[in-house]
């Protein structure tokens, strides 16, 4: 090659070094906003400006109207607080959590475990386990309430209850003992533990095989030995997502109450008695906004406490 050939090789070559990096993948922002734009759009509207209008109302008065006519500061936060029903409400999802947290990580980790144990059909059990997420929760607690637990002796619960000869439970009754809750956890379970069972599985096929193979050559044995020195630790991460998701859900939960008992005194969630404050006969928009931005706080501050806890992000030793 001539010397000439050679300096306008080397000249182009440089040229090409010297050119600006483009940002973004070339040729892909307008397809980028095309697909993502509606939902951007759809969530600033029906997501973040009535988040943002929601905080401007708790700061006014406003009944039976969107509209703020008076300024009252922090007085809406100030009443929700020392509300004993508001506070009976966070006890209420209290015992909720109790129970519909612990029961969740349990059954979802030993239906993930089950179902990812199986040599056959293992596609037909996950989505036999996974279809009732699909379900939509009104549906599942008219069910719920109509067919399995509605308190006559024709009822599935009170059927199978009568073949060991016991009488008749009212299983949605305000009296005492609170069988009410037996309703609203199953419920539930039934609707959630697939989701959940999911996520475990994602995590239970990310464990290289290698580990369980060094395992049983140093002696392991199959059984609790490998799933609580190799396969617990290494779901680390999905045990804490499944725990944060599953606490932020017990917040949010107003379906199973409301459908099955409705908005009563004894056992009420924070979105219940919200929904009745702001939607009810009183239409009280401005306090019932500032409950639920005191319920978002708590939800953050209970999420952020609990990854602090467990380490969020951290991988399995």
């Amino acid at each position: 090659m001539s010397a000439p050939v050679k300096t306008a090789a080397a000249s182009a070559s440089a040229g090409e070094r010297r050119k600006p990096r483009q940002k973004g993948i070339a040729g892909t922002t307008r397809s980028f906003w095309l697909f993502v734009g509606p939902f951007v759009i759809g969530l600033l509207i029906f997501s973040y400006l009535p988040i943002i209008w929601s905080l401007v109302l708790s700061f006014f008065e406003a009944y039976n109207t969107v509209t703020p006519s008076k300024f009252v500061g922090l007085q809406n936060y100030v009443d929700m607080l020392t509300d004993g029903n508001f506070l009976s409400s966070l006890g209420t999802f209290t015992i909720f959590a109790v129970f519909i947290v612990p029961l969740t990580f349990v059954m979802s980790l030993a239906l993930a475990l089950l179902v990812n144990q199986v040599k056959v059909a293992k596609a037909f059990f996950r989505s036999v386990f996974f279809l009732p997420t699909a379900c939509s929760y009104v549906v599942a607690c008219v069910i719920w309430r109509l067919s399995i637990f509605n308190g006559v002796r024709f009822g599935l619960a009170n059927t199978v209850l009568g073949w060991f000869g016991i009488d008749n439970v009212a299983w949605l009754s305000t009296v005492d003992p609170p069988w009410y809750w037996i309703p609203i956890i199953t419920v539930r379970l039934w609707l959630q533990l697939g989701f959940y069972m999911i996520l475990f599985i994602a995590g239970l096929q990310r464990i290289s095989p290698t580990l369980y193979e060094a395992a049983y050559v140093d002696g392991a044995k199959p059984g609790w030995q490998v799933f609580r020195y190799i396969t617990l630790p290494q779901l680390r991460a999905t045990s804490v997502s499944v725990l944060i998701l599953n606490l932020i859900a017990a917040y949010q939960a107003f379906d199973e109450f409301y459908n099955l008992i409705g908005n009563v005194n004894y056992a009420r969630p924070p979105l219940v008695y919200l929904y009745g404050i702001s939607l009810g006969s009183i239409q009280d928009l401005g306090h019932g906004s500032a409950g639920a931005l005191i319920l978002a706080v708590i939800i953050m501050l209970v999420t952020l406490l609990q990854t602090r806890i467990f380490g969020f992000g951290k991988a399995g030793d």
